[in-house]
């Protein structure tokens, strides 16, 4: 472990090629490689930022009280979800549109991410099919889905996703309209018109049978006035459950109430998330949500996280505080912007790396003994 960990370092000084290590490093190296409307658009939050800024806030007021002489040669960082192992507690964050940053898009992060067998959730919105992603790369995928006002759909993808391997299925319930974003109005920035979010939609046969006309723009078209669905409720989640025999889980939670009523509808696991800051501002980070979210569910179902994750440091954080594994975004992103599969495989290596340091620092040999770490707040 320890060896692992020096040789790790000393490749990253030793390398004749530097690449970002720094979130903030990566953030300006993919500043530099998008065009405006795209680096603005996986940057910014919904309206004033507040909440945007508090998801990593929140992650600096918490601090790790770490134990010594507690042995920790034979670190295991594997994690158990859905009676799969995984060896890192680590996946990478649904995504959509990638081809804002790499022509490679979700073609390039499922290659990367299987390198390490970090499970990545597809986008419903991805800008290659999960049929072509799933040909691409044989590391474990999940599908993230994003509701449609023809649920018919929604029922299609998720039939779709079963049959092309994808091993759990992620309903966002956080989107039923988008969020108040100031960026993207002012840069008149439109991924989804511009067609990087269509490959699932155009290669869906009751999609496709529900338009008039199926030329790019009425499939664009389509899409907008399926993908915002304010009539999402409980009882499409209960009709979604029984749809598949995969996982299903919600991301997108924050109250406890909802984490409970999640519960007793049948899911399977939760995502605490608040969409990276992306959809309703001035709401509680995912981190503070995350401990009464784990409280109210009392290991019934798995919980994860997203949202403000930078570093190894607030991966322990959120293991700590009761997180089964959490979800990697904006980093990763950013990696693929800098350096296409390359990029994203850097970051994540360094984010492996910083968390098996981070954890054998902490005095904790076993993710399992993560909830026992002291977490005090500033």
């Amino acid at each position: 472990m320890s060896t692992a960990n020096v040789d790790a370092i000393l490749q990253n000084i030793g390398s004749e090629e530097y690449f970002p290590i720094s979130y903030e490093e990566l953030e300006q190296g993919a500043k530099q490689k998008m065009s405006a409307g795209a680096f603005g658009y996986v940057r910014s939050g919904a309206g004033g930022e507040e909440t945007l800024r508090k998801n990593e806030d929140s992650f600096k007021k918490l601090s790790i009280v770490p134990r010594v002489l507690s042995d920790v040669a034979g670190l295991d960082t594997s994690i158990n979800l859905f009676g799969r192992i995984y060896p890192h507690p680590l996946l990478l964050a649904p995504v959509g549109m990638l081809k804002m940053a790499d022509e490679q898009a979700d073609l390039a992060v499922a290659k990367a991410a299987a390198e390490h067998q970090i499970p990545v959730v597809l986008s419903t919105v991805a800008s290659y099919s999960m049929e072509e992603v799933a040909a691409a790369a044989k590391g474990p995928k999940w599908f993230q889905l994003y509701w449609s006002n023809n649920e018919e759909v929604s029922f299609s993808m998720v039939k779709r996703a079963e049959e092309a391997g994808y091993e759990a299925i992620v309903l966002t319930v956080d989107t039923v309209m988008m969020g108040w974003r100031q960026e993207d109005m002012r840069n008149r920035f439109s991924p989804l018109k511009l067609g990087y979010g269509k490959a699932n939609y155009e290669t869906d046969p009751v999609f496709l049978n529900s338009l008039g006309s199926q030329d790019s723009d009425s499939i664009i078209q389509g899409i907008l006035d399926n993908i915002h669905h304010p009539g999402l409720n409980w009882k499409h989640v209960a009709e979604l459950k029984k749809r598949t025999s995969l996982p299903l889980l919600l991301k997108g939670i924050l109250h406890p109430e909802d984490a409970k009523l999640a519960v007793a509808n049948g899911i399977d696991g939760l995502i605490v998330s608040n969409h990276g800051g992306r959809q309703l501002d001035g709401v509680i980070s995912a981190i503070d949500a995350l401990p009464h979210v784990v409280e109210s569910v009392n290991g019934s179902v798995p919980v994860l996280i997203d949202s403000g994750i930078r570093r190894g440091s607030d991966v322990v954080k959120a293991l700590a505080l009761g997180a089964a594994a959490v979800l990697i975004g904006r980093p990763f992103v950013y990696g693929l912007a800098v350096g296409g599969q390359n990029g994203v495989e850097k970051v994540l290596e360094n984010f492996i790396q910083e968390t098996k340091v981070s954890i054998s620092l902490s005095g904790v040999s076993s993710i399992k003994d993560l909830p026992s770490l002291k977490i005090v707040r500033a």
